[in-house]
């Protein structure tokens, strides 16, 4: 990667970090979802950053940022698109709905009924839909960055796991520490801030860090202490069972795409370390959520390290 990509990355990062105050490694790890082509799927309480977060990612990559607030009353068409009839045509014409974009902003996805839940599926696993026997294609640059409340509030439904296998990766952004809080305070508008900054690099740009994940190399050894790490979960998680190939295969695209944001051109152990918990916790975490899955691999993990 050369001297300008990785200058680039790194400003992404600093930038982030200047709105998102104290969260750069929450930052880093869904910039690292991006690159992998991945969708992202963050579970916190309102008011930590979630939003805002997508946002500052439309705006340093130049994406198109279409948000879709979720709630019980929306449905499949609301999301989709429907068919209509133009009476000055005399035919029908298919009107496209919010999910035709770039960066998907999925708000409060979990207040949405299952049945509108599932409209994203196809469109998560093969970046097209079907309507009414026609195929609608997303852009080149298809994310979506879905944001959950956690899942014992009141007014929330949980999501499938064919859906949440769908996510490459899921965080939390948690609670800020006192000190970086009362800088919040003291600096009230900066959750604004986002709106203020300038693209920092470009599809073409964003295309190639995505064809440079490819290139990082992983030797056998990776392999399989990653494979060790599944098969681990698998066994002595609650929920281990879910972890398809899929998961596996996710799993070290992203320890690529975490190796290339720290300027490696090789994954190490480490890498497959640090970024287990979040392509592995919201896929086991099962019944109570996001990040009680992540807490759970990062537990496993501990206890791995001490033998």
């Amino acid at each position: 990667m050369d001297t300008v990509n990785r200058q680039n990355i790194r400003k992404i990062i600093d930038q982030a970090s200047q709105v998102l105050l104290g969260k750069e490694e929450e930052i880093k790890l869904a910039l690292c979802c991006l690159i992998s082509s991945g969708n992202l799927l963050i579970e916190d309480i309102p008011g930590v950053g979630k939003t805002t977060l997508a946002r500052i990612f439309g705006q340093l990559l130049g994406l198109k940022v279409n948000r879709i607030q979720f709630t019980n009353d929306m449905l499949p068409g609301d999301i989709l698109g429907i068919n209509f009839y133009n009476s000055e045509k005399q035919d029908f014409e298919f009107k496209k709905g919010p999910i035709f974009g770039q960066l998907i902003l999925a708000d409060e996805l979990n207040r949405a009924t299952p049945k509108t839940q599932s409209a994203l599926l196809q469109v998560m696993e093969e970046r097209k839909v079907d309507i009414d026997g026609l195929t609608f294609q997303m852009d080149e640059f298809f994310f979506i960055i879905a944001t959950q409340n956690p899942v014992q509030q009141i007014g929330t439904y949980p999501l499938p796991e064919s859906q949440i296998d769908r996510f490459f990766m899921g965080l939390e952004i948690g609670l800020p520490d006192i000190e970086i809080e009362r800088e919040i305070l003291l600096n009230s508008n900066n959750t604004e801030k986002w709106k203020d900054l300038n693209a920092i690099s470009n599809l073409d740009e964003l295309k190639l860090w995505m064809n440079e994940v490819n290139k990082i190399e992983a030797s056998k050894n990776s392999v399989d202490y990653l494979l060790s790490l599944v098969e681990k979960c698998r066994n002595d998680l609650e929920f281990g069972k879910v972890l398809s190939p899929r998961a596996s295969l996710d799993l070290i695209r992203a320890s690529k795409a975490y190796a290339l944001i720290n300027g490696n051109s090789y994954v190490t152990n480490e890498d497959i370390y640090k970024i287990a918990p979040y392509v592995l916790g919201h896929r086991v975490g099962g019944i109570n959520g996001v990040s009680a899955g992540i807490k759970l691999v990062k537990d496993l993990l501990k206890k791995l390290e001490a033998f």
